[in-house]
């Protein structure tokens, strides 16, 4: 599996559902660059068990990411026609309504194989013919992308792991306490807590107090 973080983030275009029920066409990545961080996650398949747990979660911390400045996108490899009859169930019949942020439609998984998430391979037999091995679904991963489109985080969970949200916005602050400092974030830091320079006596010091 690659590891994306500090490489460019895999550019896309692709049908995608926004605001709980409109498809579009042509919904990107590009439109962010130079003005919003971006959280990108994968899950696996719509109208399952676990992911919508991941896609409510995300959704009732909608207002935390916004303030930061960040931009939620969902993927996944579902067309737009099923991420828009599961975003109309309520939640109480397994359905989604509610989620309002963007769900990409990667139908052809090229998404997520530009992002080297996609769980399965394509092989070609000794006759030329095309086949999938593996379910060929999205495995749980998350992307975090700077303004300049810069990978700065990944997480892979395999499909039974949801996620930690709660996490995502810690490292998300962690990123722009970087970003408007330029001091380095230690473990389990979170907001509000002491940073560190990049220095050995920062460290150091950083250390006899902890």
């Amino acid at each position: 599996m690659s590891v994306l973080v500090g490489k460019k983030a895999p550019l896309f275009s692709t049908k995608a559902v926004i605001d709980g029920g409109k498809i579009v066409e042509d919904y990107n990545l590009e439109q962010f660059i130079g003005n919003k961080t971006v959280l990108l996650f994968f899950y696996p398949k719509d109208f399952t068990f676990v992911c919508p747990t991941e896609l409510f979660a995300f959704q009732e911390k909608l207002d935390e990411f916004e303030s930061r400045n960040v931009k939620v996108i969902a993927c996944s490899t579902d067309s737009e026609q099923s991420h828009w009859g599961w975003l109309q169930m309520p939640k109480e019949d397994g359905g989604i309504k509610g989620v309002n942020y963007p769900i990409l439609a990667d139908i052809d998984k090229t998404i997520s194989m530009n992002y080297d998430v996609l769980f399965g391979d394509y092989e070609v037999d000794n006759n030329d013919q095309l086949s999938a091995t593996g379910p060929m679904i999205a495995f749980r991963a998350l992307f975090i992308i700077d303004k300049k489109g810069i990978v700065q985080h990944q997480l892979v969970n395999h499909l039974p792991l949801g996620r930690n949200v709660d996490e995502a916005i810690r490292m998300i602050d962690a990123l722009h306490h970087h970003e408007e400092y330029g001091e380095v974030c230690p473990a389990n830091w979170e907001k509000g807590k002491e940073s560190m320079k990049e220095s050995h006596e920062s460290v150091a010091n950083y250390l006899a107090k902890h």
